[in-house]
């Protein structure tokens, strides 16, 4: 059978002369401590302690980035045991799953769910097959048998991962139990949370006006009126931040901020509220709030994210049948510069206030993005995200920013999974092509060694660590 072993110096140069000194560089990141601030691994996870149930559980049921991709060659997702809304019957047998996966193993050819699943595959579980539906009941077997053993629980990963800081993201309706857990338990374990206020803030999001009532009792303030309604957030923040969170993140359809006055603002309360509200008003209402969220961020410093520009659940059909987050989310054009506008007259100049800005629209990074944030003392720009958390996707980005921008207005890597086997292994990937573009830089003198040296373990962890304030 073919052998699984990846080359070390995959993702870097061909040019022997840039290799080397991507090499070097490498060496002196490759080991550092992982800071996670931003993602949506299961904090139940860290609390509970539990083994992780099968190959399948781990690898296939949590990750957007393989079932989105079986999806589109024909493979339902009931087969890979991704439940559906009604109850309704979806394949229970966990070795079914895989041997489904293995079969299709060859569209993932040239992907980076395949380099991130073999860096998992042999570094974690020392797998050294390739897998496939000759392979796939062996590699099955050899992981559960592993994932048996303390070594592979949780909290034994987390630590073997050398994971410094792991944030996850939670609704305000959280009661954020587990992390309690977590924290009742002893474990040295760093695991945060960050405020994601979509269910909340989105009149469109399904179940809003109870979802707003809810966030009122948890706060014990009236959500009715503007002013309780954004006091209720206060509170909630201040409750994440007591558990802590340093950071908020804003799922927003596009980047369109308003600076509205309070009498607008309760009349666009009082329509979503009733359910009455039009496309364009839940829009502004959106955008209002994005504002509020950076005004309230310049108080309780908590640091703001707001990745916009996809269209989320475009599948409707999959959408009723499995609900949202099933990998039916698109990209779409996004304009920054009208759109954060309000927002930065407002909190722009702020030098206390870190917002941090992502895309899904490429286009917009030298055009648009670079631009503003190699001016706006708040902002920075996040890293290649989503579907542009890739070898081509990161080069992308640090050739089309770097030379507006600069290097200390990005803010590092950040992995936004929900796959936890994936977070070393997407980690790596950033590291190894950091290096590589500092080794260009260096090869043409555009930069000294030295300088490369300086910059390339702030790029894998302390740009994220001074900005996400960990």
């Amino acid at each position: 059978m073919p052998a699984l072993d990846p080359h070390p110096d995959r993702l870097f140069p061909a040019d022997p002369t840039v290799r080397a000194i991507a090499r070097r560089l490498y060496a002196t990141v490759k080991d550092l401590p992982i800071v996670s601030p931003h993602g949506h691994t299961d904090p139940r996870w860290f609390a509970d302690d539990e083994p992780f149930r099968d190959a399948s559980a781990l690898f296939i049921t949590p990750d957007h980035y393989v079932f989105r991709m079986l999806y589109s060659q024909g493979v339902p997702l009931e087969s890979l045991g991704i439940a559906r809304r009604d109850g309704g019957a979806v394949e229970s047998d966990p070795r079914k799953i895989w041997r489904t996966f293995a079969a299709h193993w060859h569209l993932f050819h040239g992907t980076p769910t395949r380099v991130w699943l073999d860096h998992a595959f042999s570094t974690v579980f020392g797998v050294r097959e390739r897998l496939s539906p000759a392979s796939a009941d062996a590699i099955f077997d050899a992981i559960n048998a592993k994932l048996a053993t303390p070594a592979y629980r949780p909290r034994a990963l987390f630590e073997r991962f050398n994971i410094e800081v792991l944030a996850t993201t939670e609704s305000p309706l959280d009661d954020l139990a587990y992390h309690a857990k977590i924290r009742a338990s002893g474990w040295k374990g760093r695991v945060i949370t960050a405020y994601r206020p979509d269910p909340v803030v989105d009149p469109e999001f399904e179940g809003f006006a109870d979802n707003v009532e809810r966030l009122g009792q948890l706060a014990g303030e009236n959500t009715g009126t503007w002013n309780g309604y954004l006091a209720a957030h206060r509170a909630r923040r201040a409750f994440f931040a007591t558990m802590g969170a340093t950071s908020t993140d804003h799922g927003h359809p596009t980047a369109r901020t308003a600076d509205l006055d309070a009498a607008e603002c309760q009349r666009l309360l009082d329509r979503a509220l009733a359910g009455r509200a039009t496309a364009d008003e839940a829009e502004r209402f959106r955008a209002q709030m994005l504002t509020e969220m950076a005004k309230m961020s310049l108080d309780d410093r908590l640091v703001m994210q707001i990745p916009p520009g996809s269209f989320r659940n475009h599948n409707p059909a999959l959408y009723g049948r499995h609900g949202r987050d099933k990998g039916a989310d698109i990209p779409m054009p996004t304009d920054y510069v009208r759109a954060l506008k309000p927002l930065l007259d407002r909190v722009g100049n702020e030098r206390d206030l870190t917002i941090i800005v992502f895309t899904l629209d490429e286009t917009s990074y030298a055009r648009e993005l670079a631009p503003l944030a190699g001016h706006y003392p708040a902002l920075r720009l996040g890293p290649a995200w989503w579907f542009h958390d890739s070898p081509e996707g990161m080069l992308r980005f640090r050739e089309q920013t770097t030379e507006t921008a600069g290097f200390r207005n990005t803010v590092g890597f950040n992995d936004d999974t929900r796959a936890f086997l994936s977070i070393p292994a997407r980690h790596d990937v950033a590291r190894r092509v950091d290096c590589r573009f500092l080794a260009t830089l260096v090869a043409e003198h555009r930069i000294d060694e030295d300088e490369a040296f300086e910059l390339a373990p702030e790029l894998a962890w302390g740009l994220a660590r001074r900005a996400y304030r960990l």
